[in-house]
């Protein structure tokens, strides 16, 4: 058999372009295939070969070189693994691209990962299945606010990740801040109701139709609320893997993360987040269909705790993109 050959696409026009290009650092390194990189600028315009490893190793690519569609040998390639975190890589873009051009992909697919994106359509579909998830309202930009939650709560942009645009509002007066600052990421906003006194749970899960589940690891942090510089500053969060729960806890949050993963029709990988509220209730927060692969992110870690090693995680992932 033919060694396989990757094209690694990371970097992408959202505010998750740095960590994306920390997670690309830590799976071009660990990769155990012939593997080249493709990085989307800050201006959406692509870097190749040479000078996308240049922008990896910098952490940041502001200009690329070449428009979309870029000059790529794609039929080259057995695998192409996207690492774009955020809008247009995790929502089902760059994944529609791939399935025009018909070459394999690692991860979700184009409704999977356009649903799993929006925080308001995902909650509808996990409510509507039985999963429990905590209130939510939506908000549109231009439309009249109204908010019948009681603070506190969060303001999210719908359509964002790694807590970005994200601010817990105490008081109604703080609301039109948060709404701005939410509304500069997208244009519709969800507003959550905080639980007090939660803690905030993650397992991985890998497989396409039935997933296989990783141990329950949770996140610890000094912070107000697990923001962009709490999860990607080395320290900021402690993780604890596996989480101190008793064991019929555990088997909950991994059947609902199954549950999830199912109804929502992810393959490949996603992260799922859940918050265990201090009356003993769970909460489906999220799922990420790429989640973060720096040295410090969950996925990979929670894998390495369960037996399954970094480098054999990529090559599962590899995979389950050519089942």
């Amino acid at each position: 058999m033919k060694p396989k050959r990757i094209l690694l696409v990371a970097g992408g026009r959202s505010g998750e372009h740095e960590v994306s290009l920390q997670s690309a650092q830590g799976v071009l390194e660990a990769l155990p295939f012939d593997t080249d990189p493709a990085v989307i600028a800050k201006d959406g315009r692509w870097l190749l070969g040479r000078l996308a490893l240049d922008a990896i190793e910098a952490g940041h690519a502001p200009r690329g070189d070449h428009p979309f569609p870029p000059p790529v040998a794609w039929y080259d390639y057995d695998v192409v693994f996207p690492l774009l975190h955020g809008r247009w890589g995790e929502d089902g873009t760059i994944q529609g691209f791939f399935e025009m051009l018909g070459v394999p992909y690692v991860g979700a697919d184009v409704t999977a990962s356009a649903v799993c994106m929006d925080k308001d359509l995902s909650k509808r579909i996990l409510a509507q299945a039985g999963l429990p998830v905590v209130p939510w309202e939506v908000l549109r930009k231009g439309e009249p606010v109204f908010v019948g939650l009681e603070p506190p709560f969060f303001v999210k942009p719908a359509r964002a990740g790694s807590s970005v645009g994200i601010a817990k509002v105490r008081r109604y007066t703080e609301l039109r801040p948060a709404l701005n600052e939410a509304f500069r990421h997208d244009d519709k906003v969800v507003i959550e109701q905080a639980v007090a006194g939660v803690r905030e749970l993650e397992v991985a899960l890998l497989g396409n139709v039935e997933a296989e589940a990783s141990v329950v690891g949770e996140v610890r942090y000094e912070a107000e609320f697990y923001d962009y510089a709490t999860k990607y500053t080395a320290g900021a969060a402690e993780l604890d893997i596996p989480a101190a729960l008793d064991p019929g806890t555990q088997e909950t949050v991994q059947e609902m993360a199954r549950r999830a993963y199912r109804v929502l029709g992810v393959r490949g990988m996603a992260r799922v987040d859940f918050f265990l509220a201090a009356s003993g209730e769970i909460y489906l927060n999220e799922l990420n269909t790429i989640p973060g692969f720096t040295p410090f992110s969950m996925y990979p870690k929670l894998w390495q705790a369960s037996g399954r090693p970094y480098p054999e995680l990529l090559t599962r992932l590899v995979e389950l993109a050519l089942e």
